[in-house]
């Protein structure tokens, strides 16, 4: 599996392909369908991320020392953006979460293109993320 700096790298070369931002948010909206939907039992509250302007649910589960991200949310562009955290992010170990900074998000402009509240959810999406690397590296250190 490729370092969760290669998969940013990626993600940076792929939309940075696009000039307009109406071709960008497409290709989130394409991201976010091509997602496998959450299954309906991980659609709980304790799932749910606060925060977020729409509903978006992650579930986190860790097998063989590395974390695998699963979610889902109502809003379209959302979708995408978690999808993209979730191809950053899944699979790695809560060490390499905690140490990568999602960049690609600056450098791809997505912060500045999205609403004040898309804004936060995007953040509170990350924080959740690293609070579960946090949670499962303590669980690995204690074991």
């Amino acid at each position: 599996m490729a370092d969760i700096k290669e998969i940013q790298d990626e993600i940076i070369d792929e939309f940075t392909g696009f000039d307009d931002w109406l071709d960008r948010y497409q290709l989130l909206i394409d991201l976010g369908s091509e997602q496998e939907p959450l299954p309906q039992e991980y659609k709980t509250d304790n799932n749910l991320i606060e925060g977020c302007q729409s509903r978006v649910w992650l579930q986190a589960d860790f097998v063989d020392g590395k974390i695998l991200f699963r979610a889902e949310s109502d809003a379209l562009i959302v979708k995408g953006i978690v999808a993209l955290l979730i191809k950053v992010y899944s699979g790695h170990t809560p060490e390499e979460i905690l140490d990568n900074e999602p960049y690609f998000v600056e450098a791809i402009g997505l912060k500045e293109h999205l609403s004040p509240t898309r804004s936060n959810g995007l953040v509170a999406m990350i924080k959740q993320m690293k609070l579960y690397a946090l949670a499962f590296k303590a669980i690995v250190s204690v074991g």
